[in-house]
């Protein structure tokens, strides 16, 4: 009866572009349920329980930027501080050798995170984050561009395979992800922002991967920021430095680029203490989360996470990121059900 309210969904957004509200709710658990068996089965992961929260000073928060701060909770039971997750970089390295999961497996966990002081709510940016968090082992030898790069294919291939089931674009998305590095992007168009970098390739290739995110470029810019412990963005020789970057696609409702995950190499103890130390944050290797790390307990890995929002936005051709989220019913405005993606 599922499939058929599918496809009766996907039939009615061919012609209309809109859903009934009961139906689109339907069709986007059926999404996320979907993508991660596609995801399970490409990358060999075990689907498994997310926290919300992790203890403050644990150093298992994934501080994103490095800038951003989170949403703290005061547990009374046990007169502790905890953080509402911005994601699972780092809960997840350690959750794989909890596991004891060997090389070539992982784990993914359906992850929901608040991110209060996003600064940039729209059509594609939401205080609500939902996201496929994904992990797995590697070995030390695998810690390389060549494995960053076939993992970003196979998780796009697992994207074409839903868009093949969930889109609504007649023209079918590009069947390869074009790589390039931020430095040859830069070097591309020199006179445009990162974001208008991102518009022209995109547009041209439809699916692009940018390789090298968070080091400096050529010119001492930065194309985007990123944490000094998780991805590995300094490993290598400049500028080709970075074994980590960003999936996007070509959305055809916002005529933009549109990222869909954040993924790379994770850090070892030598890119841990590198990055730290270019961050002017060597302080925080002293947390319980990156002693472990310095002292050989967390495996190797490769890892990232796939936004559920975008990805359905991107299949469904749906201009905002409400449309994929839960309502925020307000009793004062009775016509009107908004996302967190409309917080002001």
């Amino acid at each position: 009866m599922l499939l058929d309210i599918v496809r009766e969904a996907s039939a009615i957004d061919k012609t209309t572009k809109e859903l009934p509200m009961l139906q689109q709710q339907q069709l986007i658990a059926r999404i996320k349920q979907r993508y991660t068996e596609l995801l399970c089965s490409a990358l060999n992961l075990t689907e498994v329980q997310a926290p919300l929260l992790v203890p403050q000073h644990s150093g298992l928060q994934d501080t994103l930027s490095g800038n951003e701060p989170a949403v703290t909770v005061e547990v009374v039971a046990k007169q502790q501080t905890y953080e509402v997750v911005h994601s699972l970089a780092k809960w997840k390295r350690s959750a794989l050798h909890y596991f004891q999961c060997p090389a070539g497996t992982g784990i993914v966990a359906q992850m929901k995170a608040i991110r209060a002081h996003e600064p940039e709510l729209g059509a594609r940016h939401s205080v609500l984050v939902e996201q496929w968090d994904w992990e797995q082992v590697i070995t030390s030898s695998q810690r390389s561009l060549t494995q960053l790069k076939q993992t970003v294919g196979v998780i796009y291939h697992a994207l074409l395979q839903l868009y093949d089931e969930f889109g609504v674009i007649t023209d079918h998305p590009a069947p390869e992800v074009v790589f390039i590095h931020a430095e040859q992007l830069r070097q591309m168009y020199p006179e445009l922002t990162p974001k208008q970098r991102e518009y022209e390739f995109t547009k041209l290739h439809k699916a692009v991967f940018i390789i090298g995110i968070g080091g400096p470029l050529g010119d001492g810019s930065y194309h985007d920021s990123r944490a000094a412990d998780y991805d590995d963005w300094s490993s290598g020789e400049a500028p080709w430095y970075g074994l980590n970057g960003d999936l996007l696609v070509w959305h055809y409702g916002l005529a933009d680029a549109l990222e869909l995950s954040s993924m790379g190499i994770r850090v070892d103890a030598a890119a841990l203490l590198r990055q730290l130390q270019l961050c002017g944050r060597l302080a925080e290797s002293e947390q319980p989360w990156h002693q472990q790390l310095l002292k050989g307990q967390l495996p190797h890995c490769i890892g990232g996470g796939i936004g559920q929002s975008r990805v359905i936005m991107w299949l469904r051709n749906w201009t905002n990121i409400a449309a994929t989220q839960a309502p925020e019913l307000n009793p004062s405005e009775k016509t009107e059900c908004q996302s967190l993606a409309n917080v002001a």
